[in-house]
């Protein structure tokens, strides 16, 4: 059982993004290349077929909406168009085999905690994070790469149920 939403990039920013080659915010230049990484998109938040996909790298700042100065950083998206990642669709499973740093944040992006996860198991620690006083969000980050990958913030409703998921 989780109690969280996935929050992935807005579909209104990638479909910029595809339609311009520019970053939102920025004016940076995006760069759309066949895929030597797994990714993921920031939107379906499904991995990349390496040598298959083609994929957009821009500038992204995933604390656009703190109010803090700026920390943008790459993202990819798919060039061609992909449905946004449902927020109450649970953690993403094409995501699980990925090593993953988790990082919580208070107001005003305070860093209040970092959790690695390997075994896939991440619901655990994500309950973990968005119990502990003050925690307004968790980034998931590429533990590998470092790039931002998708936020993570409490559900304001019911949990929702994940009958697949073991850890």
């Amino acid at each position: 059982m989780t109690s969280f939403r996935v929050i992935a990039i807005p579909t209104q920013a990638a479909e910029t993004v595809r339609s311009t080659r520019v970053a939102p915010r920025y004016g940076h230049p995006a760069h759309a290349e066949i895929a030597r990484g797994y990714g993921p998109c920031r939107l379906c938040l499904r991995t990349f077929a390496v040598g298959v996909d083609r994929r957009i790298l821009f500038t992204w700042d995933p604390f656009a909406e703190t109010g803090v100065h700026a920390l943008p950083g790459p993202v990819y998206i798919h060039a061609d168009p992909c449905e946004r990642y449902p927020e109450d669709a649970g953690f993403p499973d094409g995501l699980r085999s990925v090593p993953l740093t988790l990082h919580a944040y208070g107001a005003r992006r305070r860093f209040l905690a970092e959790e690695h996860v390997s075994d896939g198991c991440v619901e655990p620690v994500l309950e973990r994070l968005l119990a502990l006083p003050g925690v307004a969000y968790v980034h998931v980050r590429d533990t590998e790469a470092g790039c931002f990958d998708l936020r993570i913030e409490a559900a304001a409703v019911g949990p929702h149920t994940r009958d697949d998921v073991l850890c």
